[in-house]
């Protein structure tokens, strides 16, 4: 399994176009696989910061997260695409962004560049925001509202 803290990396990153996606990937879907994949394209290796339970729970409401972090974990760490994964406490990805500096913060498309909550900081060290995945017609939210209704 990939779970490392931030901290963990290897040294080998050093001198690599380091990428970094972070999200809740809660009942990980094509949208989640298609984002990760566009964002390793833009660099030499991906890490993928996860939240942990108690900020999804923190940003998503009761009765989330789904799946436990151990199980996202697993399930993001075993998409080719993805190098490490670390798991972050915050809500924002902000302490992993100041520890990591990552060339290219990748954010999916229901940002902008513009939008993207941790912009100034990574512009700040020279870092670049990107970015990545197809259009927003998938969501973890959308898909239990089908579960419940056509298993009500």
């Amino acid at each position: 399994m990939k779970l490392k803290n931030v901290l963990e990396l290897p040294p080998v990153i050093k001198g690599k176009l380091v990428v970094l996606a972070n999200g809740c990937f809660d009942m990980l879907h094509v949208g989640h696989v298609r984002y990760l994949q566009a964002a390793r394209e833009l660099g030499d290796l991906l890490v993928v910061a996860i939240n942990s339970d108690s900020s999804v729970r923190t940003l998503k409401g009761p009765g989330r997260p789904i799946l436990p972090v151990e199980d996202r974990v697993a399930l993001v760490s075993a998409l080719e695409c993805v190098n490490y994964v670390v798991v972050f406490e915050e809500t924002d990805v902000g302490n992993v962004i100041g520890t990591l500096k990552p060339n290219i913060h990748a954010k999916g498309t229901d940002y902008t560049e513009e939008t993207v909550p941790e912009r100034e900081q990574v512009l700040a060290y020279g870092g670049q925001v990107r970015i990545a995945g197809d259009p927003k017609d998938h969501s973890t939210r959308d898909i239990l509202g089908t579960i419940a209704d056509r298993y009500r």
